[in-house]
């Protein structure tokens, strides 16, 4: 199937949808975590993500492997990239408001540029990645405010939870590069990390929560449950791979800056949170940081200054 370089209409109504799955987590999360303790939350997570992964990998005729090198790959991106993180994130959600949990979550690509210069010999830090982390990590530094200065609160170690996921994320993305070169499918990737995920969390949750021994939640943390699961996990790694085939990987990174817009919109709608100005400061400079990674903006900038230069008469004469 043709990568396209350019996204056309229906490229982009499923990245709006994807940005709004994912963003639609940290409202799920905010929900659920109310009545469920994090461990539990995030089996449930990827436990049912993966009954229905696996069902879609049935229908197509195309069940996970039974490699028991692939196995161990799948155990390794699974907790990297579920059991930790989400499980990190949830825990930052009891504390923090999901809007700014999103905003730290996005700070992943500042991670993974580091992160891909330390461990790969074909991703090495370049100008604009240099601008692009500090001023991203400036966003972080305004985001958590004065709070670092005056000792290790309970907010301050729910934000660096979230970088902390962030950072495993980061990590995760390094790890997956393997599954192409065994010969894996994305989606089989995508199921095989959920379903190992759900076979660690298994006893740890059986140990830790007793979660025979909780509550009976109500009907919308059931549904919480069920949206995190199916629709931002399951229905969203679906979605994220099939833009993937379609605009490619660059493309389907813009889908960064528009996570946090949804979370904190459905926050505020939904859960009544209200962010401070700081967090606002914080996500335009992490926004900031973000465009001069993906590079994109200012390789538009240096087009229109040099048709200027080539054309100053017709330059002048263009709407800006």
């Amino acid at each position: 199937m043709t990568v396209r370089r350019t996204m056309g209409p229906a490229e982009w109504a499923m990245l709006i949808a994807l940005s709004l799955l994912w963003g639609g987590s940290f409202f799920f999360n905010g929900v659920a975590v109310k009545a469920l303790p994090p461990l539990t939350l995030v089996f449930l997570r990827v436990a049912l993500a993966a009954l229905t992964l696996n069902a879609v990998l049935i229908l197509r005729g195309t069940p996970l492997p039974f490699d028991r090198r692939v196995w161990m790959a799948f155990f390794g991106m699974g907790l990297l990239n579920n059991v930790v993180p989400f499980t990190l994130i949830v825990w930052g959600q009891t504390h923090i408001a999901s809007g700014v949990a999103s905003i730290l979550n996005a700070t992943t690509p500042l991670f993974a540029v580091i992160a891909a210069h330390l461990l790969t010999a074909d991703e090495k830090m370049s100008a604009n990645r240099v601008v692009g982390v500090l001023a991203g990590f400036s966003g972080v530094v305004l985001m958590i405010g004065p709070s670092a200065l005056t000792g290790a609160t309970v907010n301050l170690w729910a934000q660096c939870a979230v970088l902390g996921a962030a950072i495993s994320y980061s990590f995760a993305g390094i790890f997956g590069r393997r599954f192409k070169a065994m010969g894996v499918s994305p989606l089989a990737t995508a199921t095989g990390q959920v379903t190992a995920s759900a076979i660690l969390l298994a006893p740890i949750t059986a140990i830790v929560d007793m979660p025979w021994r909780l509550a009976f939640p109500a009907a919308d943390v059931w549904l919480s449950v069920a949206g995190i699961a199916l629709l931002s996990t399951a229905l969203a790694y679906i979605l994220y791979f099939r833009i993937l085939s379609s605009a490619g990987a660059t493309n389907i990174a813009l889908v960064t800056f528009l996570i946090p817009v949804s979370a904190i919109l459905l926050g505020a709608v939904f859960l009544g949170e209200r962010l401070m100005p700081r967090h606002f400061g914080g996500l335009a400079l992490i926004a900031i940081g973000l465009a001069a990674i993906d590079g994109r903006p200012v390789k538009a900038l240096r087009r229109w200054v040099s048709r200027g230069a080539k054309d100053p008469e017709g330059f002048k004469g263009q709407d800006i």
